[in-house]
C-alpha cells in the first residue's frame, strides 16, 4: 500500500478514487511516565516516554487508514495528513493521533 502526503503520484495514474479514509488512536500515558515526563520536561530534556507513546499512536492511526483503504479496493493513500493532540482528562493525560487521506487506485 503506498502512503503519500502528496494529492498525485508522479509518473502513476490514478484511475479510480474510493472516497476519504481515516485512522483514529488514542493512547493514555501511565501515572509514572507523566511524572517522569513532568520531571524532564522541568529540566529540559526530551520525554522519551511520551515520544514512544506518540509513535505507537500514530502507528495505530496509519495502519487503521491502511486497512479501510485495503477494504475499499484501493492499492494507495494520497493527500494523507496526520494530526496530533493532547488531551486532559482530569488528572490524566491523553494523546489522540488522526490520520487521513484519500483511498485511491493507480497503475
Amino acid at each position: 500500500m503506498l502512503i503519500t502526503t502528496t494529492n498525485v503520484i508522479e509518473g502513476k495514474q490514478v484511475t479510480q478514487y474510493h472516497g476519504l479514509v481515516s485512522g483514529e488512536a488514542i493512547m493514555g500515558a501511565n501515572i509514572f511516565k507523566d511524572i517522569f515526563a513532568s520531571i524532564r520536561d522541568i529540566v529540559g530534556g526530551r520525554s522519551q516516554a511520551y515520544e514512544q507513546e506518540l509513535q505507537k499512536a500514530k502507528q495505530i492511526a496509519i495502519d487503521e487508514m491502511i486497512a479501510k483503504a485495503q477494504g475499499m479496493g484501493a492499492n494507495a493513500v494520497i493527500g494523507v495528513d496526520i494530526d496530533y493532540e493532547s488531551i486532559s482528562m482530569g488528572s490524566s493525560n491523553m494523546l489522540m493521533v488522526a490520520a487521513s487521506g484519500t483511498a485511491v487506485t493507480y497503475k
